[in-house]
């Protein structure tokens, strides 16, 4: 089952790659956008994640906090955060719970690859309501990020 919009976004308490744990509800009073991506170090990912880098600002601006998740451990995460200059956490759902509570697990990934995360987009709002969510079936897609950037400009 998948996350909807109009719920409450699951919770979730993760580590990001200096070690430190992030927890959703840290982010409370401030929008959120959530990024699922299936894998570190792979072409598409690396272009999601670095568009993203290079408009931090108009997220800022949005009064918008991105995190983005993967089912990669903490330390291929810290590598490539740091190879691609990352600006913005990177979490890692290695034992997949929290891409299961989203409903964006690939029973069957690449390669039979079981348990990669779906390349998907929420939005969270200040008071933890899902108000925009959009699961891909095909990792070679992206995300509508225009769609992701208005839904916040509706929020503030």
């Amino acid at each position: 089952m998948s996350v909807s919009i109009g719920d409450k976004a699951p919770s979730f308490s993760l580590y990001a790659t200096d070690k430190s744990q992030i927890d959703l509800s840290q982010f409370h009073g401030q929008n959120v956008v959530i990024l699922f991506f299936p894998m570190a170090f792979t072409g598409v990912c690396t272009a999601e994640l670095c568009s993203m880098r290079d408009d931090i600002a108009t997220y800022s601006g949005l009064n918008a906090q991105i995190l983005a998740i993967s089912v990669d451990s903490p330390f291929s995460l810290g590598k490539f955060k740091s190879d691609q200059n990352l600006n913005f956490p990177l979490l890692s759902d290695f034992n997949k719970e929290v891409s299961r509570a989203y409903g964006v697990l690939y029973e069957e990934f690449v390669l039979g690859l079981r348990g990669v995360a779906k390349r998907s987009a929420f939005v969270i709002d200040k008071e933890g309501i899902v108000r925009y969510a959009e699961i891909l079936e095909s990792a070679g897609d992206l995300p509508n990020f225009e769609a992701v950037r208005a839904t916040l400009a509706q929020l503030n």
